[in-house]
């Protein structure tokens, strides 16, 4: 059903990409799946690649610097790169080559800090969201470390379940957007942002 011809918000697409990653990763840093998976893991990533550049694309479009930046950096290395990784990674186990994977976690840890850096700016959208990215700001950070060989595979537990709670969070935030949008009112409450702008404030004085 059309509201009308003007651009409509990709982030519910992007945010089901999102959870799609955190509850496959979920499922293997806690032991829900065996190691066969990890090419077919690889795959999935790729096709979420395919939704989050399309949405980071039309976000930066719309003017959302920070849902954007976000998505397009997703897209290109949580997504497109970790799968192609995982595909690689088990034929090279397959054949014996050796690799020194440690250079993920140097990667990884760029990109935690980059999200750990930009958090701020989510206190300005909704509290549903801005779980998303806390839960994110203590897996990336934890998935880097472990790759850098930092911390031992049993922090697999602190990430899997940090990685499945933030696509919870997710698919929450997608629902509410997606039925508050369709119905013009608020049907799936998301909460308030912390931080609100500064017309907002003054408006409500």
């Amino acid at each position: 059903m059309s509201h009308g011809h003007g651009p409509a918000n990709p982030g519910p697409a992007g945010l089901v990409a999102l959870a799609m990653a955190c509850f496959t990763f979920y499922a293997v840093h806690t032991g829900k799946v065996d190691g066969s998976c990890i090419p077919l893991l690889g795959i999935w990533l790729i096709g979420g690649f395919i939704v989050q550049v399309i949405v980071g694309i039309m976000e930066l479009n719309h003017g959302n610097i920070v849902g954007g930046n976000i998505f397009t950096f997703f897209s290109a290395f949580f997504m497109f790169v970790t799968g192609g990784e995982l595909i690689f990674k088990f034929f090279a186990a397959q054949n014996g080559w050796t690799i020194d994977a440690r250079i993920d976690g140097w990667a990884w840890l760029a990109l935690a800090i980059a999200l750990l850096t930009w958090t701020p700016a989510y206190f300005k959208s909704p509290l549903s969201l801005l779980g998303v990215v806390l839960a994110l700001d203590v897996a990336v950070p934890v998935v880097a470390f472990m790759d850098l060989g930092i911390l031992g595979h049993e922090w697999h537990a602190v990430s899997g379940n940090f990685l499945g709670l933030a696509g919870i969070f997710g698919l929450y935030t997608a629902w509410g957007v997606i039925l508050n949008t369709q119905f013009g009112r608020t049907i799936i409450p998301l909460g308030g942002p912390i931080v609100k702008d500064q017309v907002s404030v003054s408006a409500s004085k």
